[in-house]
């Protein structure tokens, strides 16, 4: 066993709890998608991720477990769990890097980035797609369409809870994204670095086509964040929802045509929210914002933020959710709206970094970067819903649209 197999980290991975058959275990998932097996891991044992950081061999594990969580386990159960990460690709070493750049290879030669969710979130079938948006949009009710806009905020949560919310927000839109000849697509990376901006040459498909990435656009943009910092993550790109999930819809509210799309992730701002500077303050945060507007000036282009709100409950770490606490959540995101509705980047980010982002709402970033880059703008609250994260009901997702001017 290697060096890094002798003290092993564990990658940023996507974990889940679940219960099967009465016994509670987590469910380790690979964002980036290297592996498409998972991992099952007893609740007992789930400190073993926190304990693999790459300091600590597996006596030192064991020794850890039982002393700080009371779990004694012997020593081949250990090294088999471990064995099965290392597997997966799910720890940080060389044999993960090889796979991850054979990964992107194959990403950046392929003619198009193709809909990762298609046939797991949302049919895969053209027709069948129609037929689902065309339901949601029926059973939504929405208001009239606005001729006039610049942009607006679409959920990201899967569309079988955010469907409501998703009809609502894009068919009030769809004049003027049916007449937008750029979109500029700021999606939540939910597993990027703080403060990261990630772009991608490759373009977008959806069940209905491709949505051509303006490269010219990511060029300029590359040029200012600096190529390497650009694309370091480029690869979360394939597997990541959140400009998925608003690009189908945009693809299908623009009757299947096709236009120009800029698709950039954009990582967490914990520094940010931790510390006493807004982004704008980081002046690389700045020359991109400012290289964008460039881009955009002269084009009819709208600004599309995929971000959800809120995140609340035993799902996400915290405690379950009454009455009295979903009366609380709601006002503190009519807070956040409010801020949103005035085009206030500034305030909405205060309003973050005042309760230390404590509801986890993971829309900050593309939320922010869409106000700074309409400002001066002023929005229309379309919808608003908290949906269900848990089987008991205890935990939620507060999603919503807006309309921006």
């Amino acid at each position: 066993m290697g060096e890094a197999g002798r003290y092993p980290k564990l990658r940023p991975v996507d974990l889940r709890p679940m219960n099967r058959n009465g016994r509670s275990y987590i469910l380790v998932r690979d964002p980036l998608r290297l592996s498409d097996q998972m991992v099952l891991i007893p609740q007992p044992l789930a400190p073993v991720l926190t304990l693999c950081d790459g300091t600590r061999d597996l006596r030192a594990i064991r020794a850890a477990l039982m002393v700080r969580y009371g779990v004694r386990v012997d020593e081949e159960t250990l090294r088999a769990l471990i064995a099965t990460l290392d597997e997966l690709y799910l720890l940080d070493n060389s044999r993960f890097a090889e796979a991850q750049a054979r990964a992107l290879e194959d990403y950046r030669r392929a003619p198009f980035r193709p809909p990762m969710l298609a046939g797991e979130v949302y049919p895969a079938d053209p027709e069948d797609l129609r037929r689902m948006i065309h339901r949601f949009h029926e059973a939504a009710a929405p208001d009239d369409p606005v001729s006039e806009g610049r942009g607006l905020l679409s959920p990201h949560i899967d569309y079988a809870r955010g469907g409501r919310t998703y009809a609502r927000v894009w068919a009030r839109a769809a004049p003027f994204v049916r007449e937008a000849d750029l979109v500029i697509l700021l999606g939540t990376d939910h597993y990027g670095e703080d403060g990261a901006i990630t772009l991608t040459r490759q373009h977008y498909a959806t069940p209905f086509g491709v949505l051509p990435t303006a490269r010219p656009i990511v060029d300029a943009l590359a040029q200012v964040l600096g190529e390497e910092a650009a694309f370091a993550g480029e690869l979360r790109h394939r597997g990541e929802h959140s400009i998925e999930l608003a690009a189908v819809w945009l693809h299908a509210i623009r009757e299947e045509k096709p236009v120009e799309l800029v698709p950039i992730l954009c990582g967490p701002f914990a520094s940010f929210i931790e510390g006493d500077l807004d982004p704008m303050d980081d002046p690389r945060i700045a020359r991109f914002l400012e290289t964008l507007r460039a881009a955009v000036a002269g084009r009819r282009a709208v600004v599309v933020a995929a971000g959800d709100l809120s995140h609340v409950g035993p799902a996400f770490g915290g405690r379950p959710l009454d009455l009295r606490g979903r009366a609380r959540l709601k006002a503190e995101d009519e807070s956040l709206i409010a801020h949103m509705v005035a085009g206030d980047a500034a305030g909405f980010f205060a309003r973050i970094r005042e309760t230390r982002d404590r509801n986890n709402v993971c829309g900050v970033s593309p939320i922010y970067l869409a106000l700074r880059l309409l400002e001066p703008t002023v929005g229309e609250p379309v919808d608003y819903d908290l949906c269900p994260a848990d089987e008991a009901g205890t935990s939620v997702v507060s999603i919503c649209g807006i309309l921006w001017r």
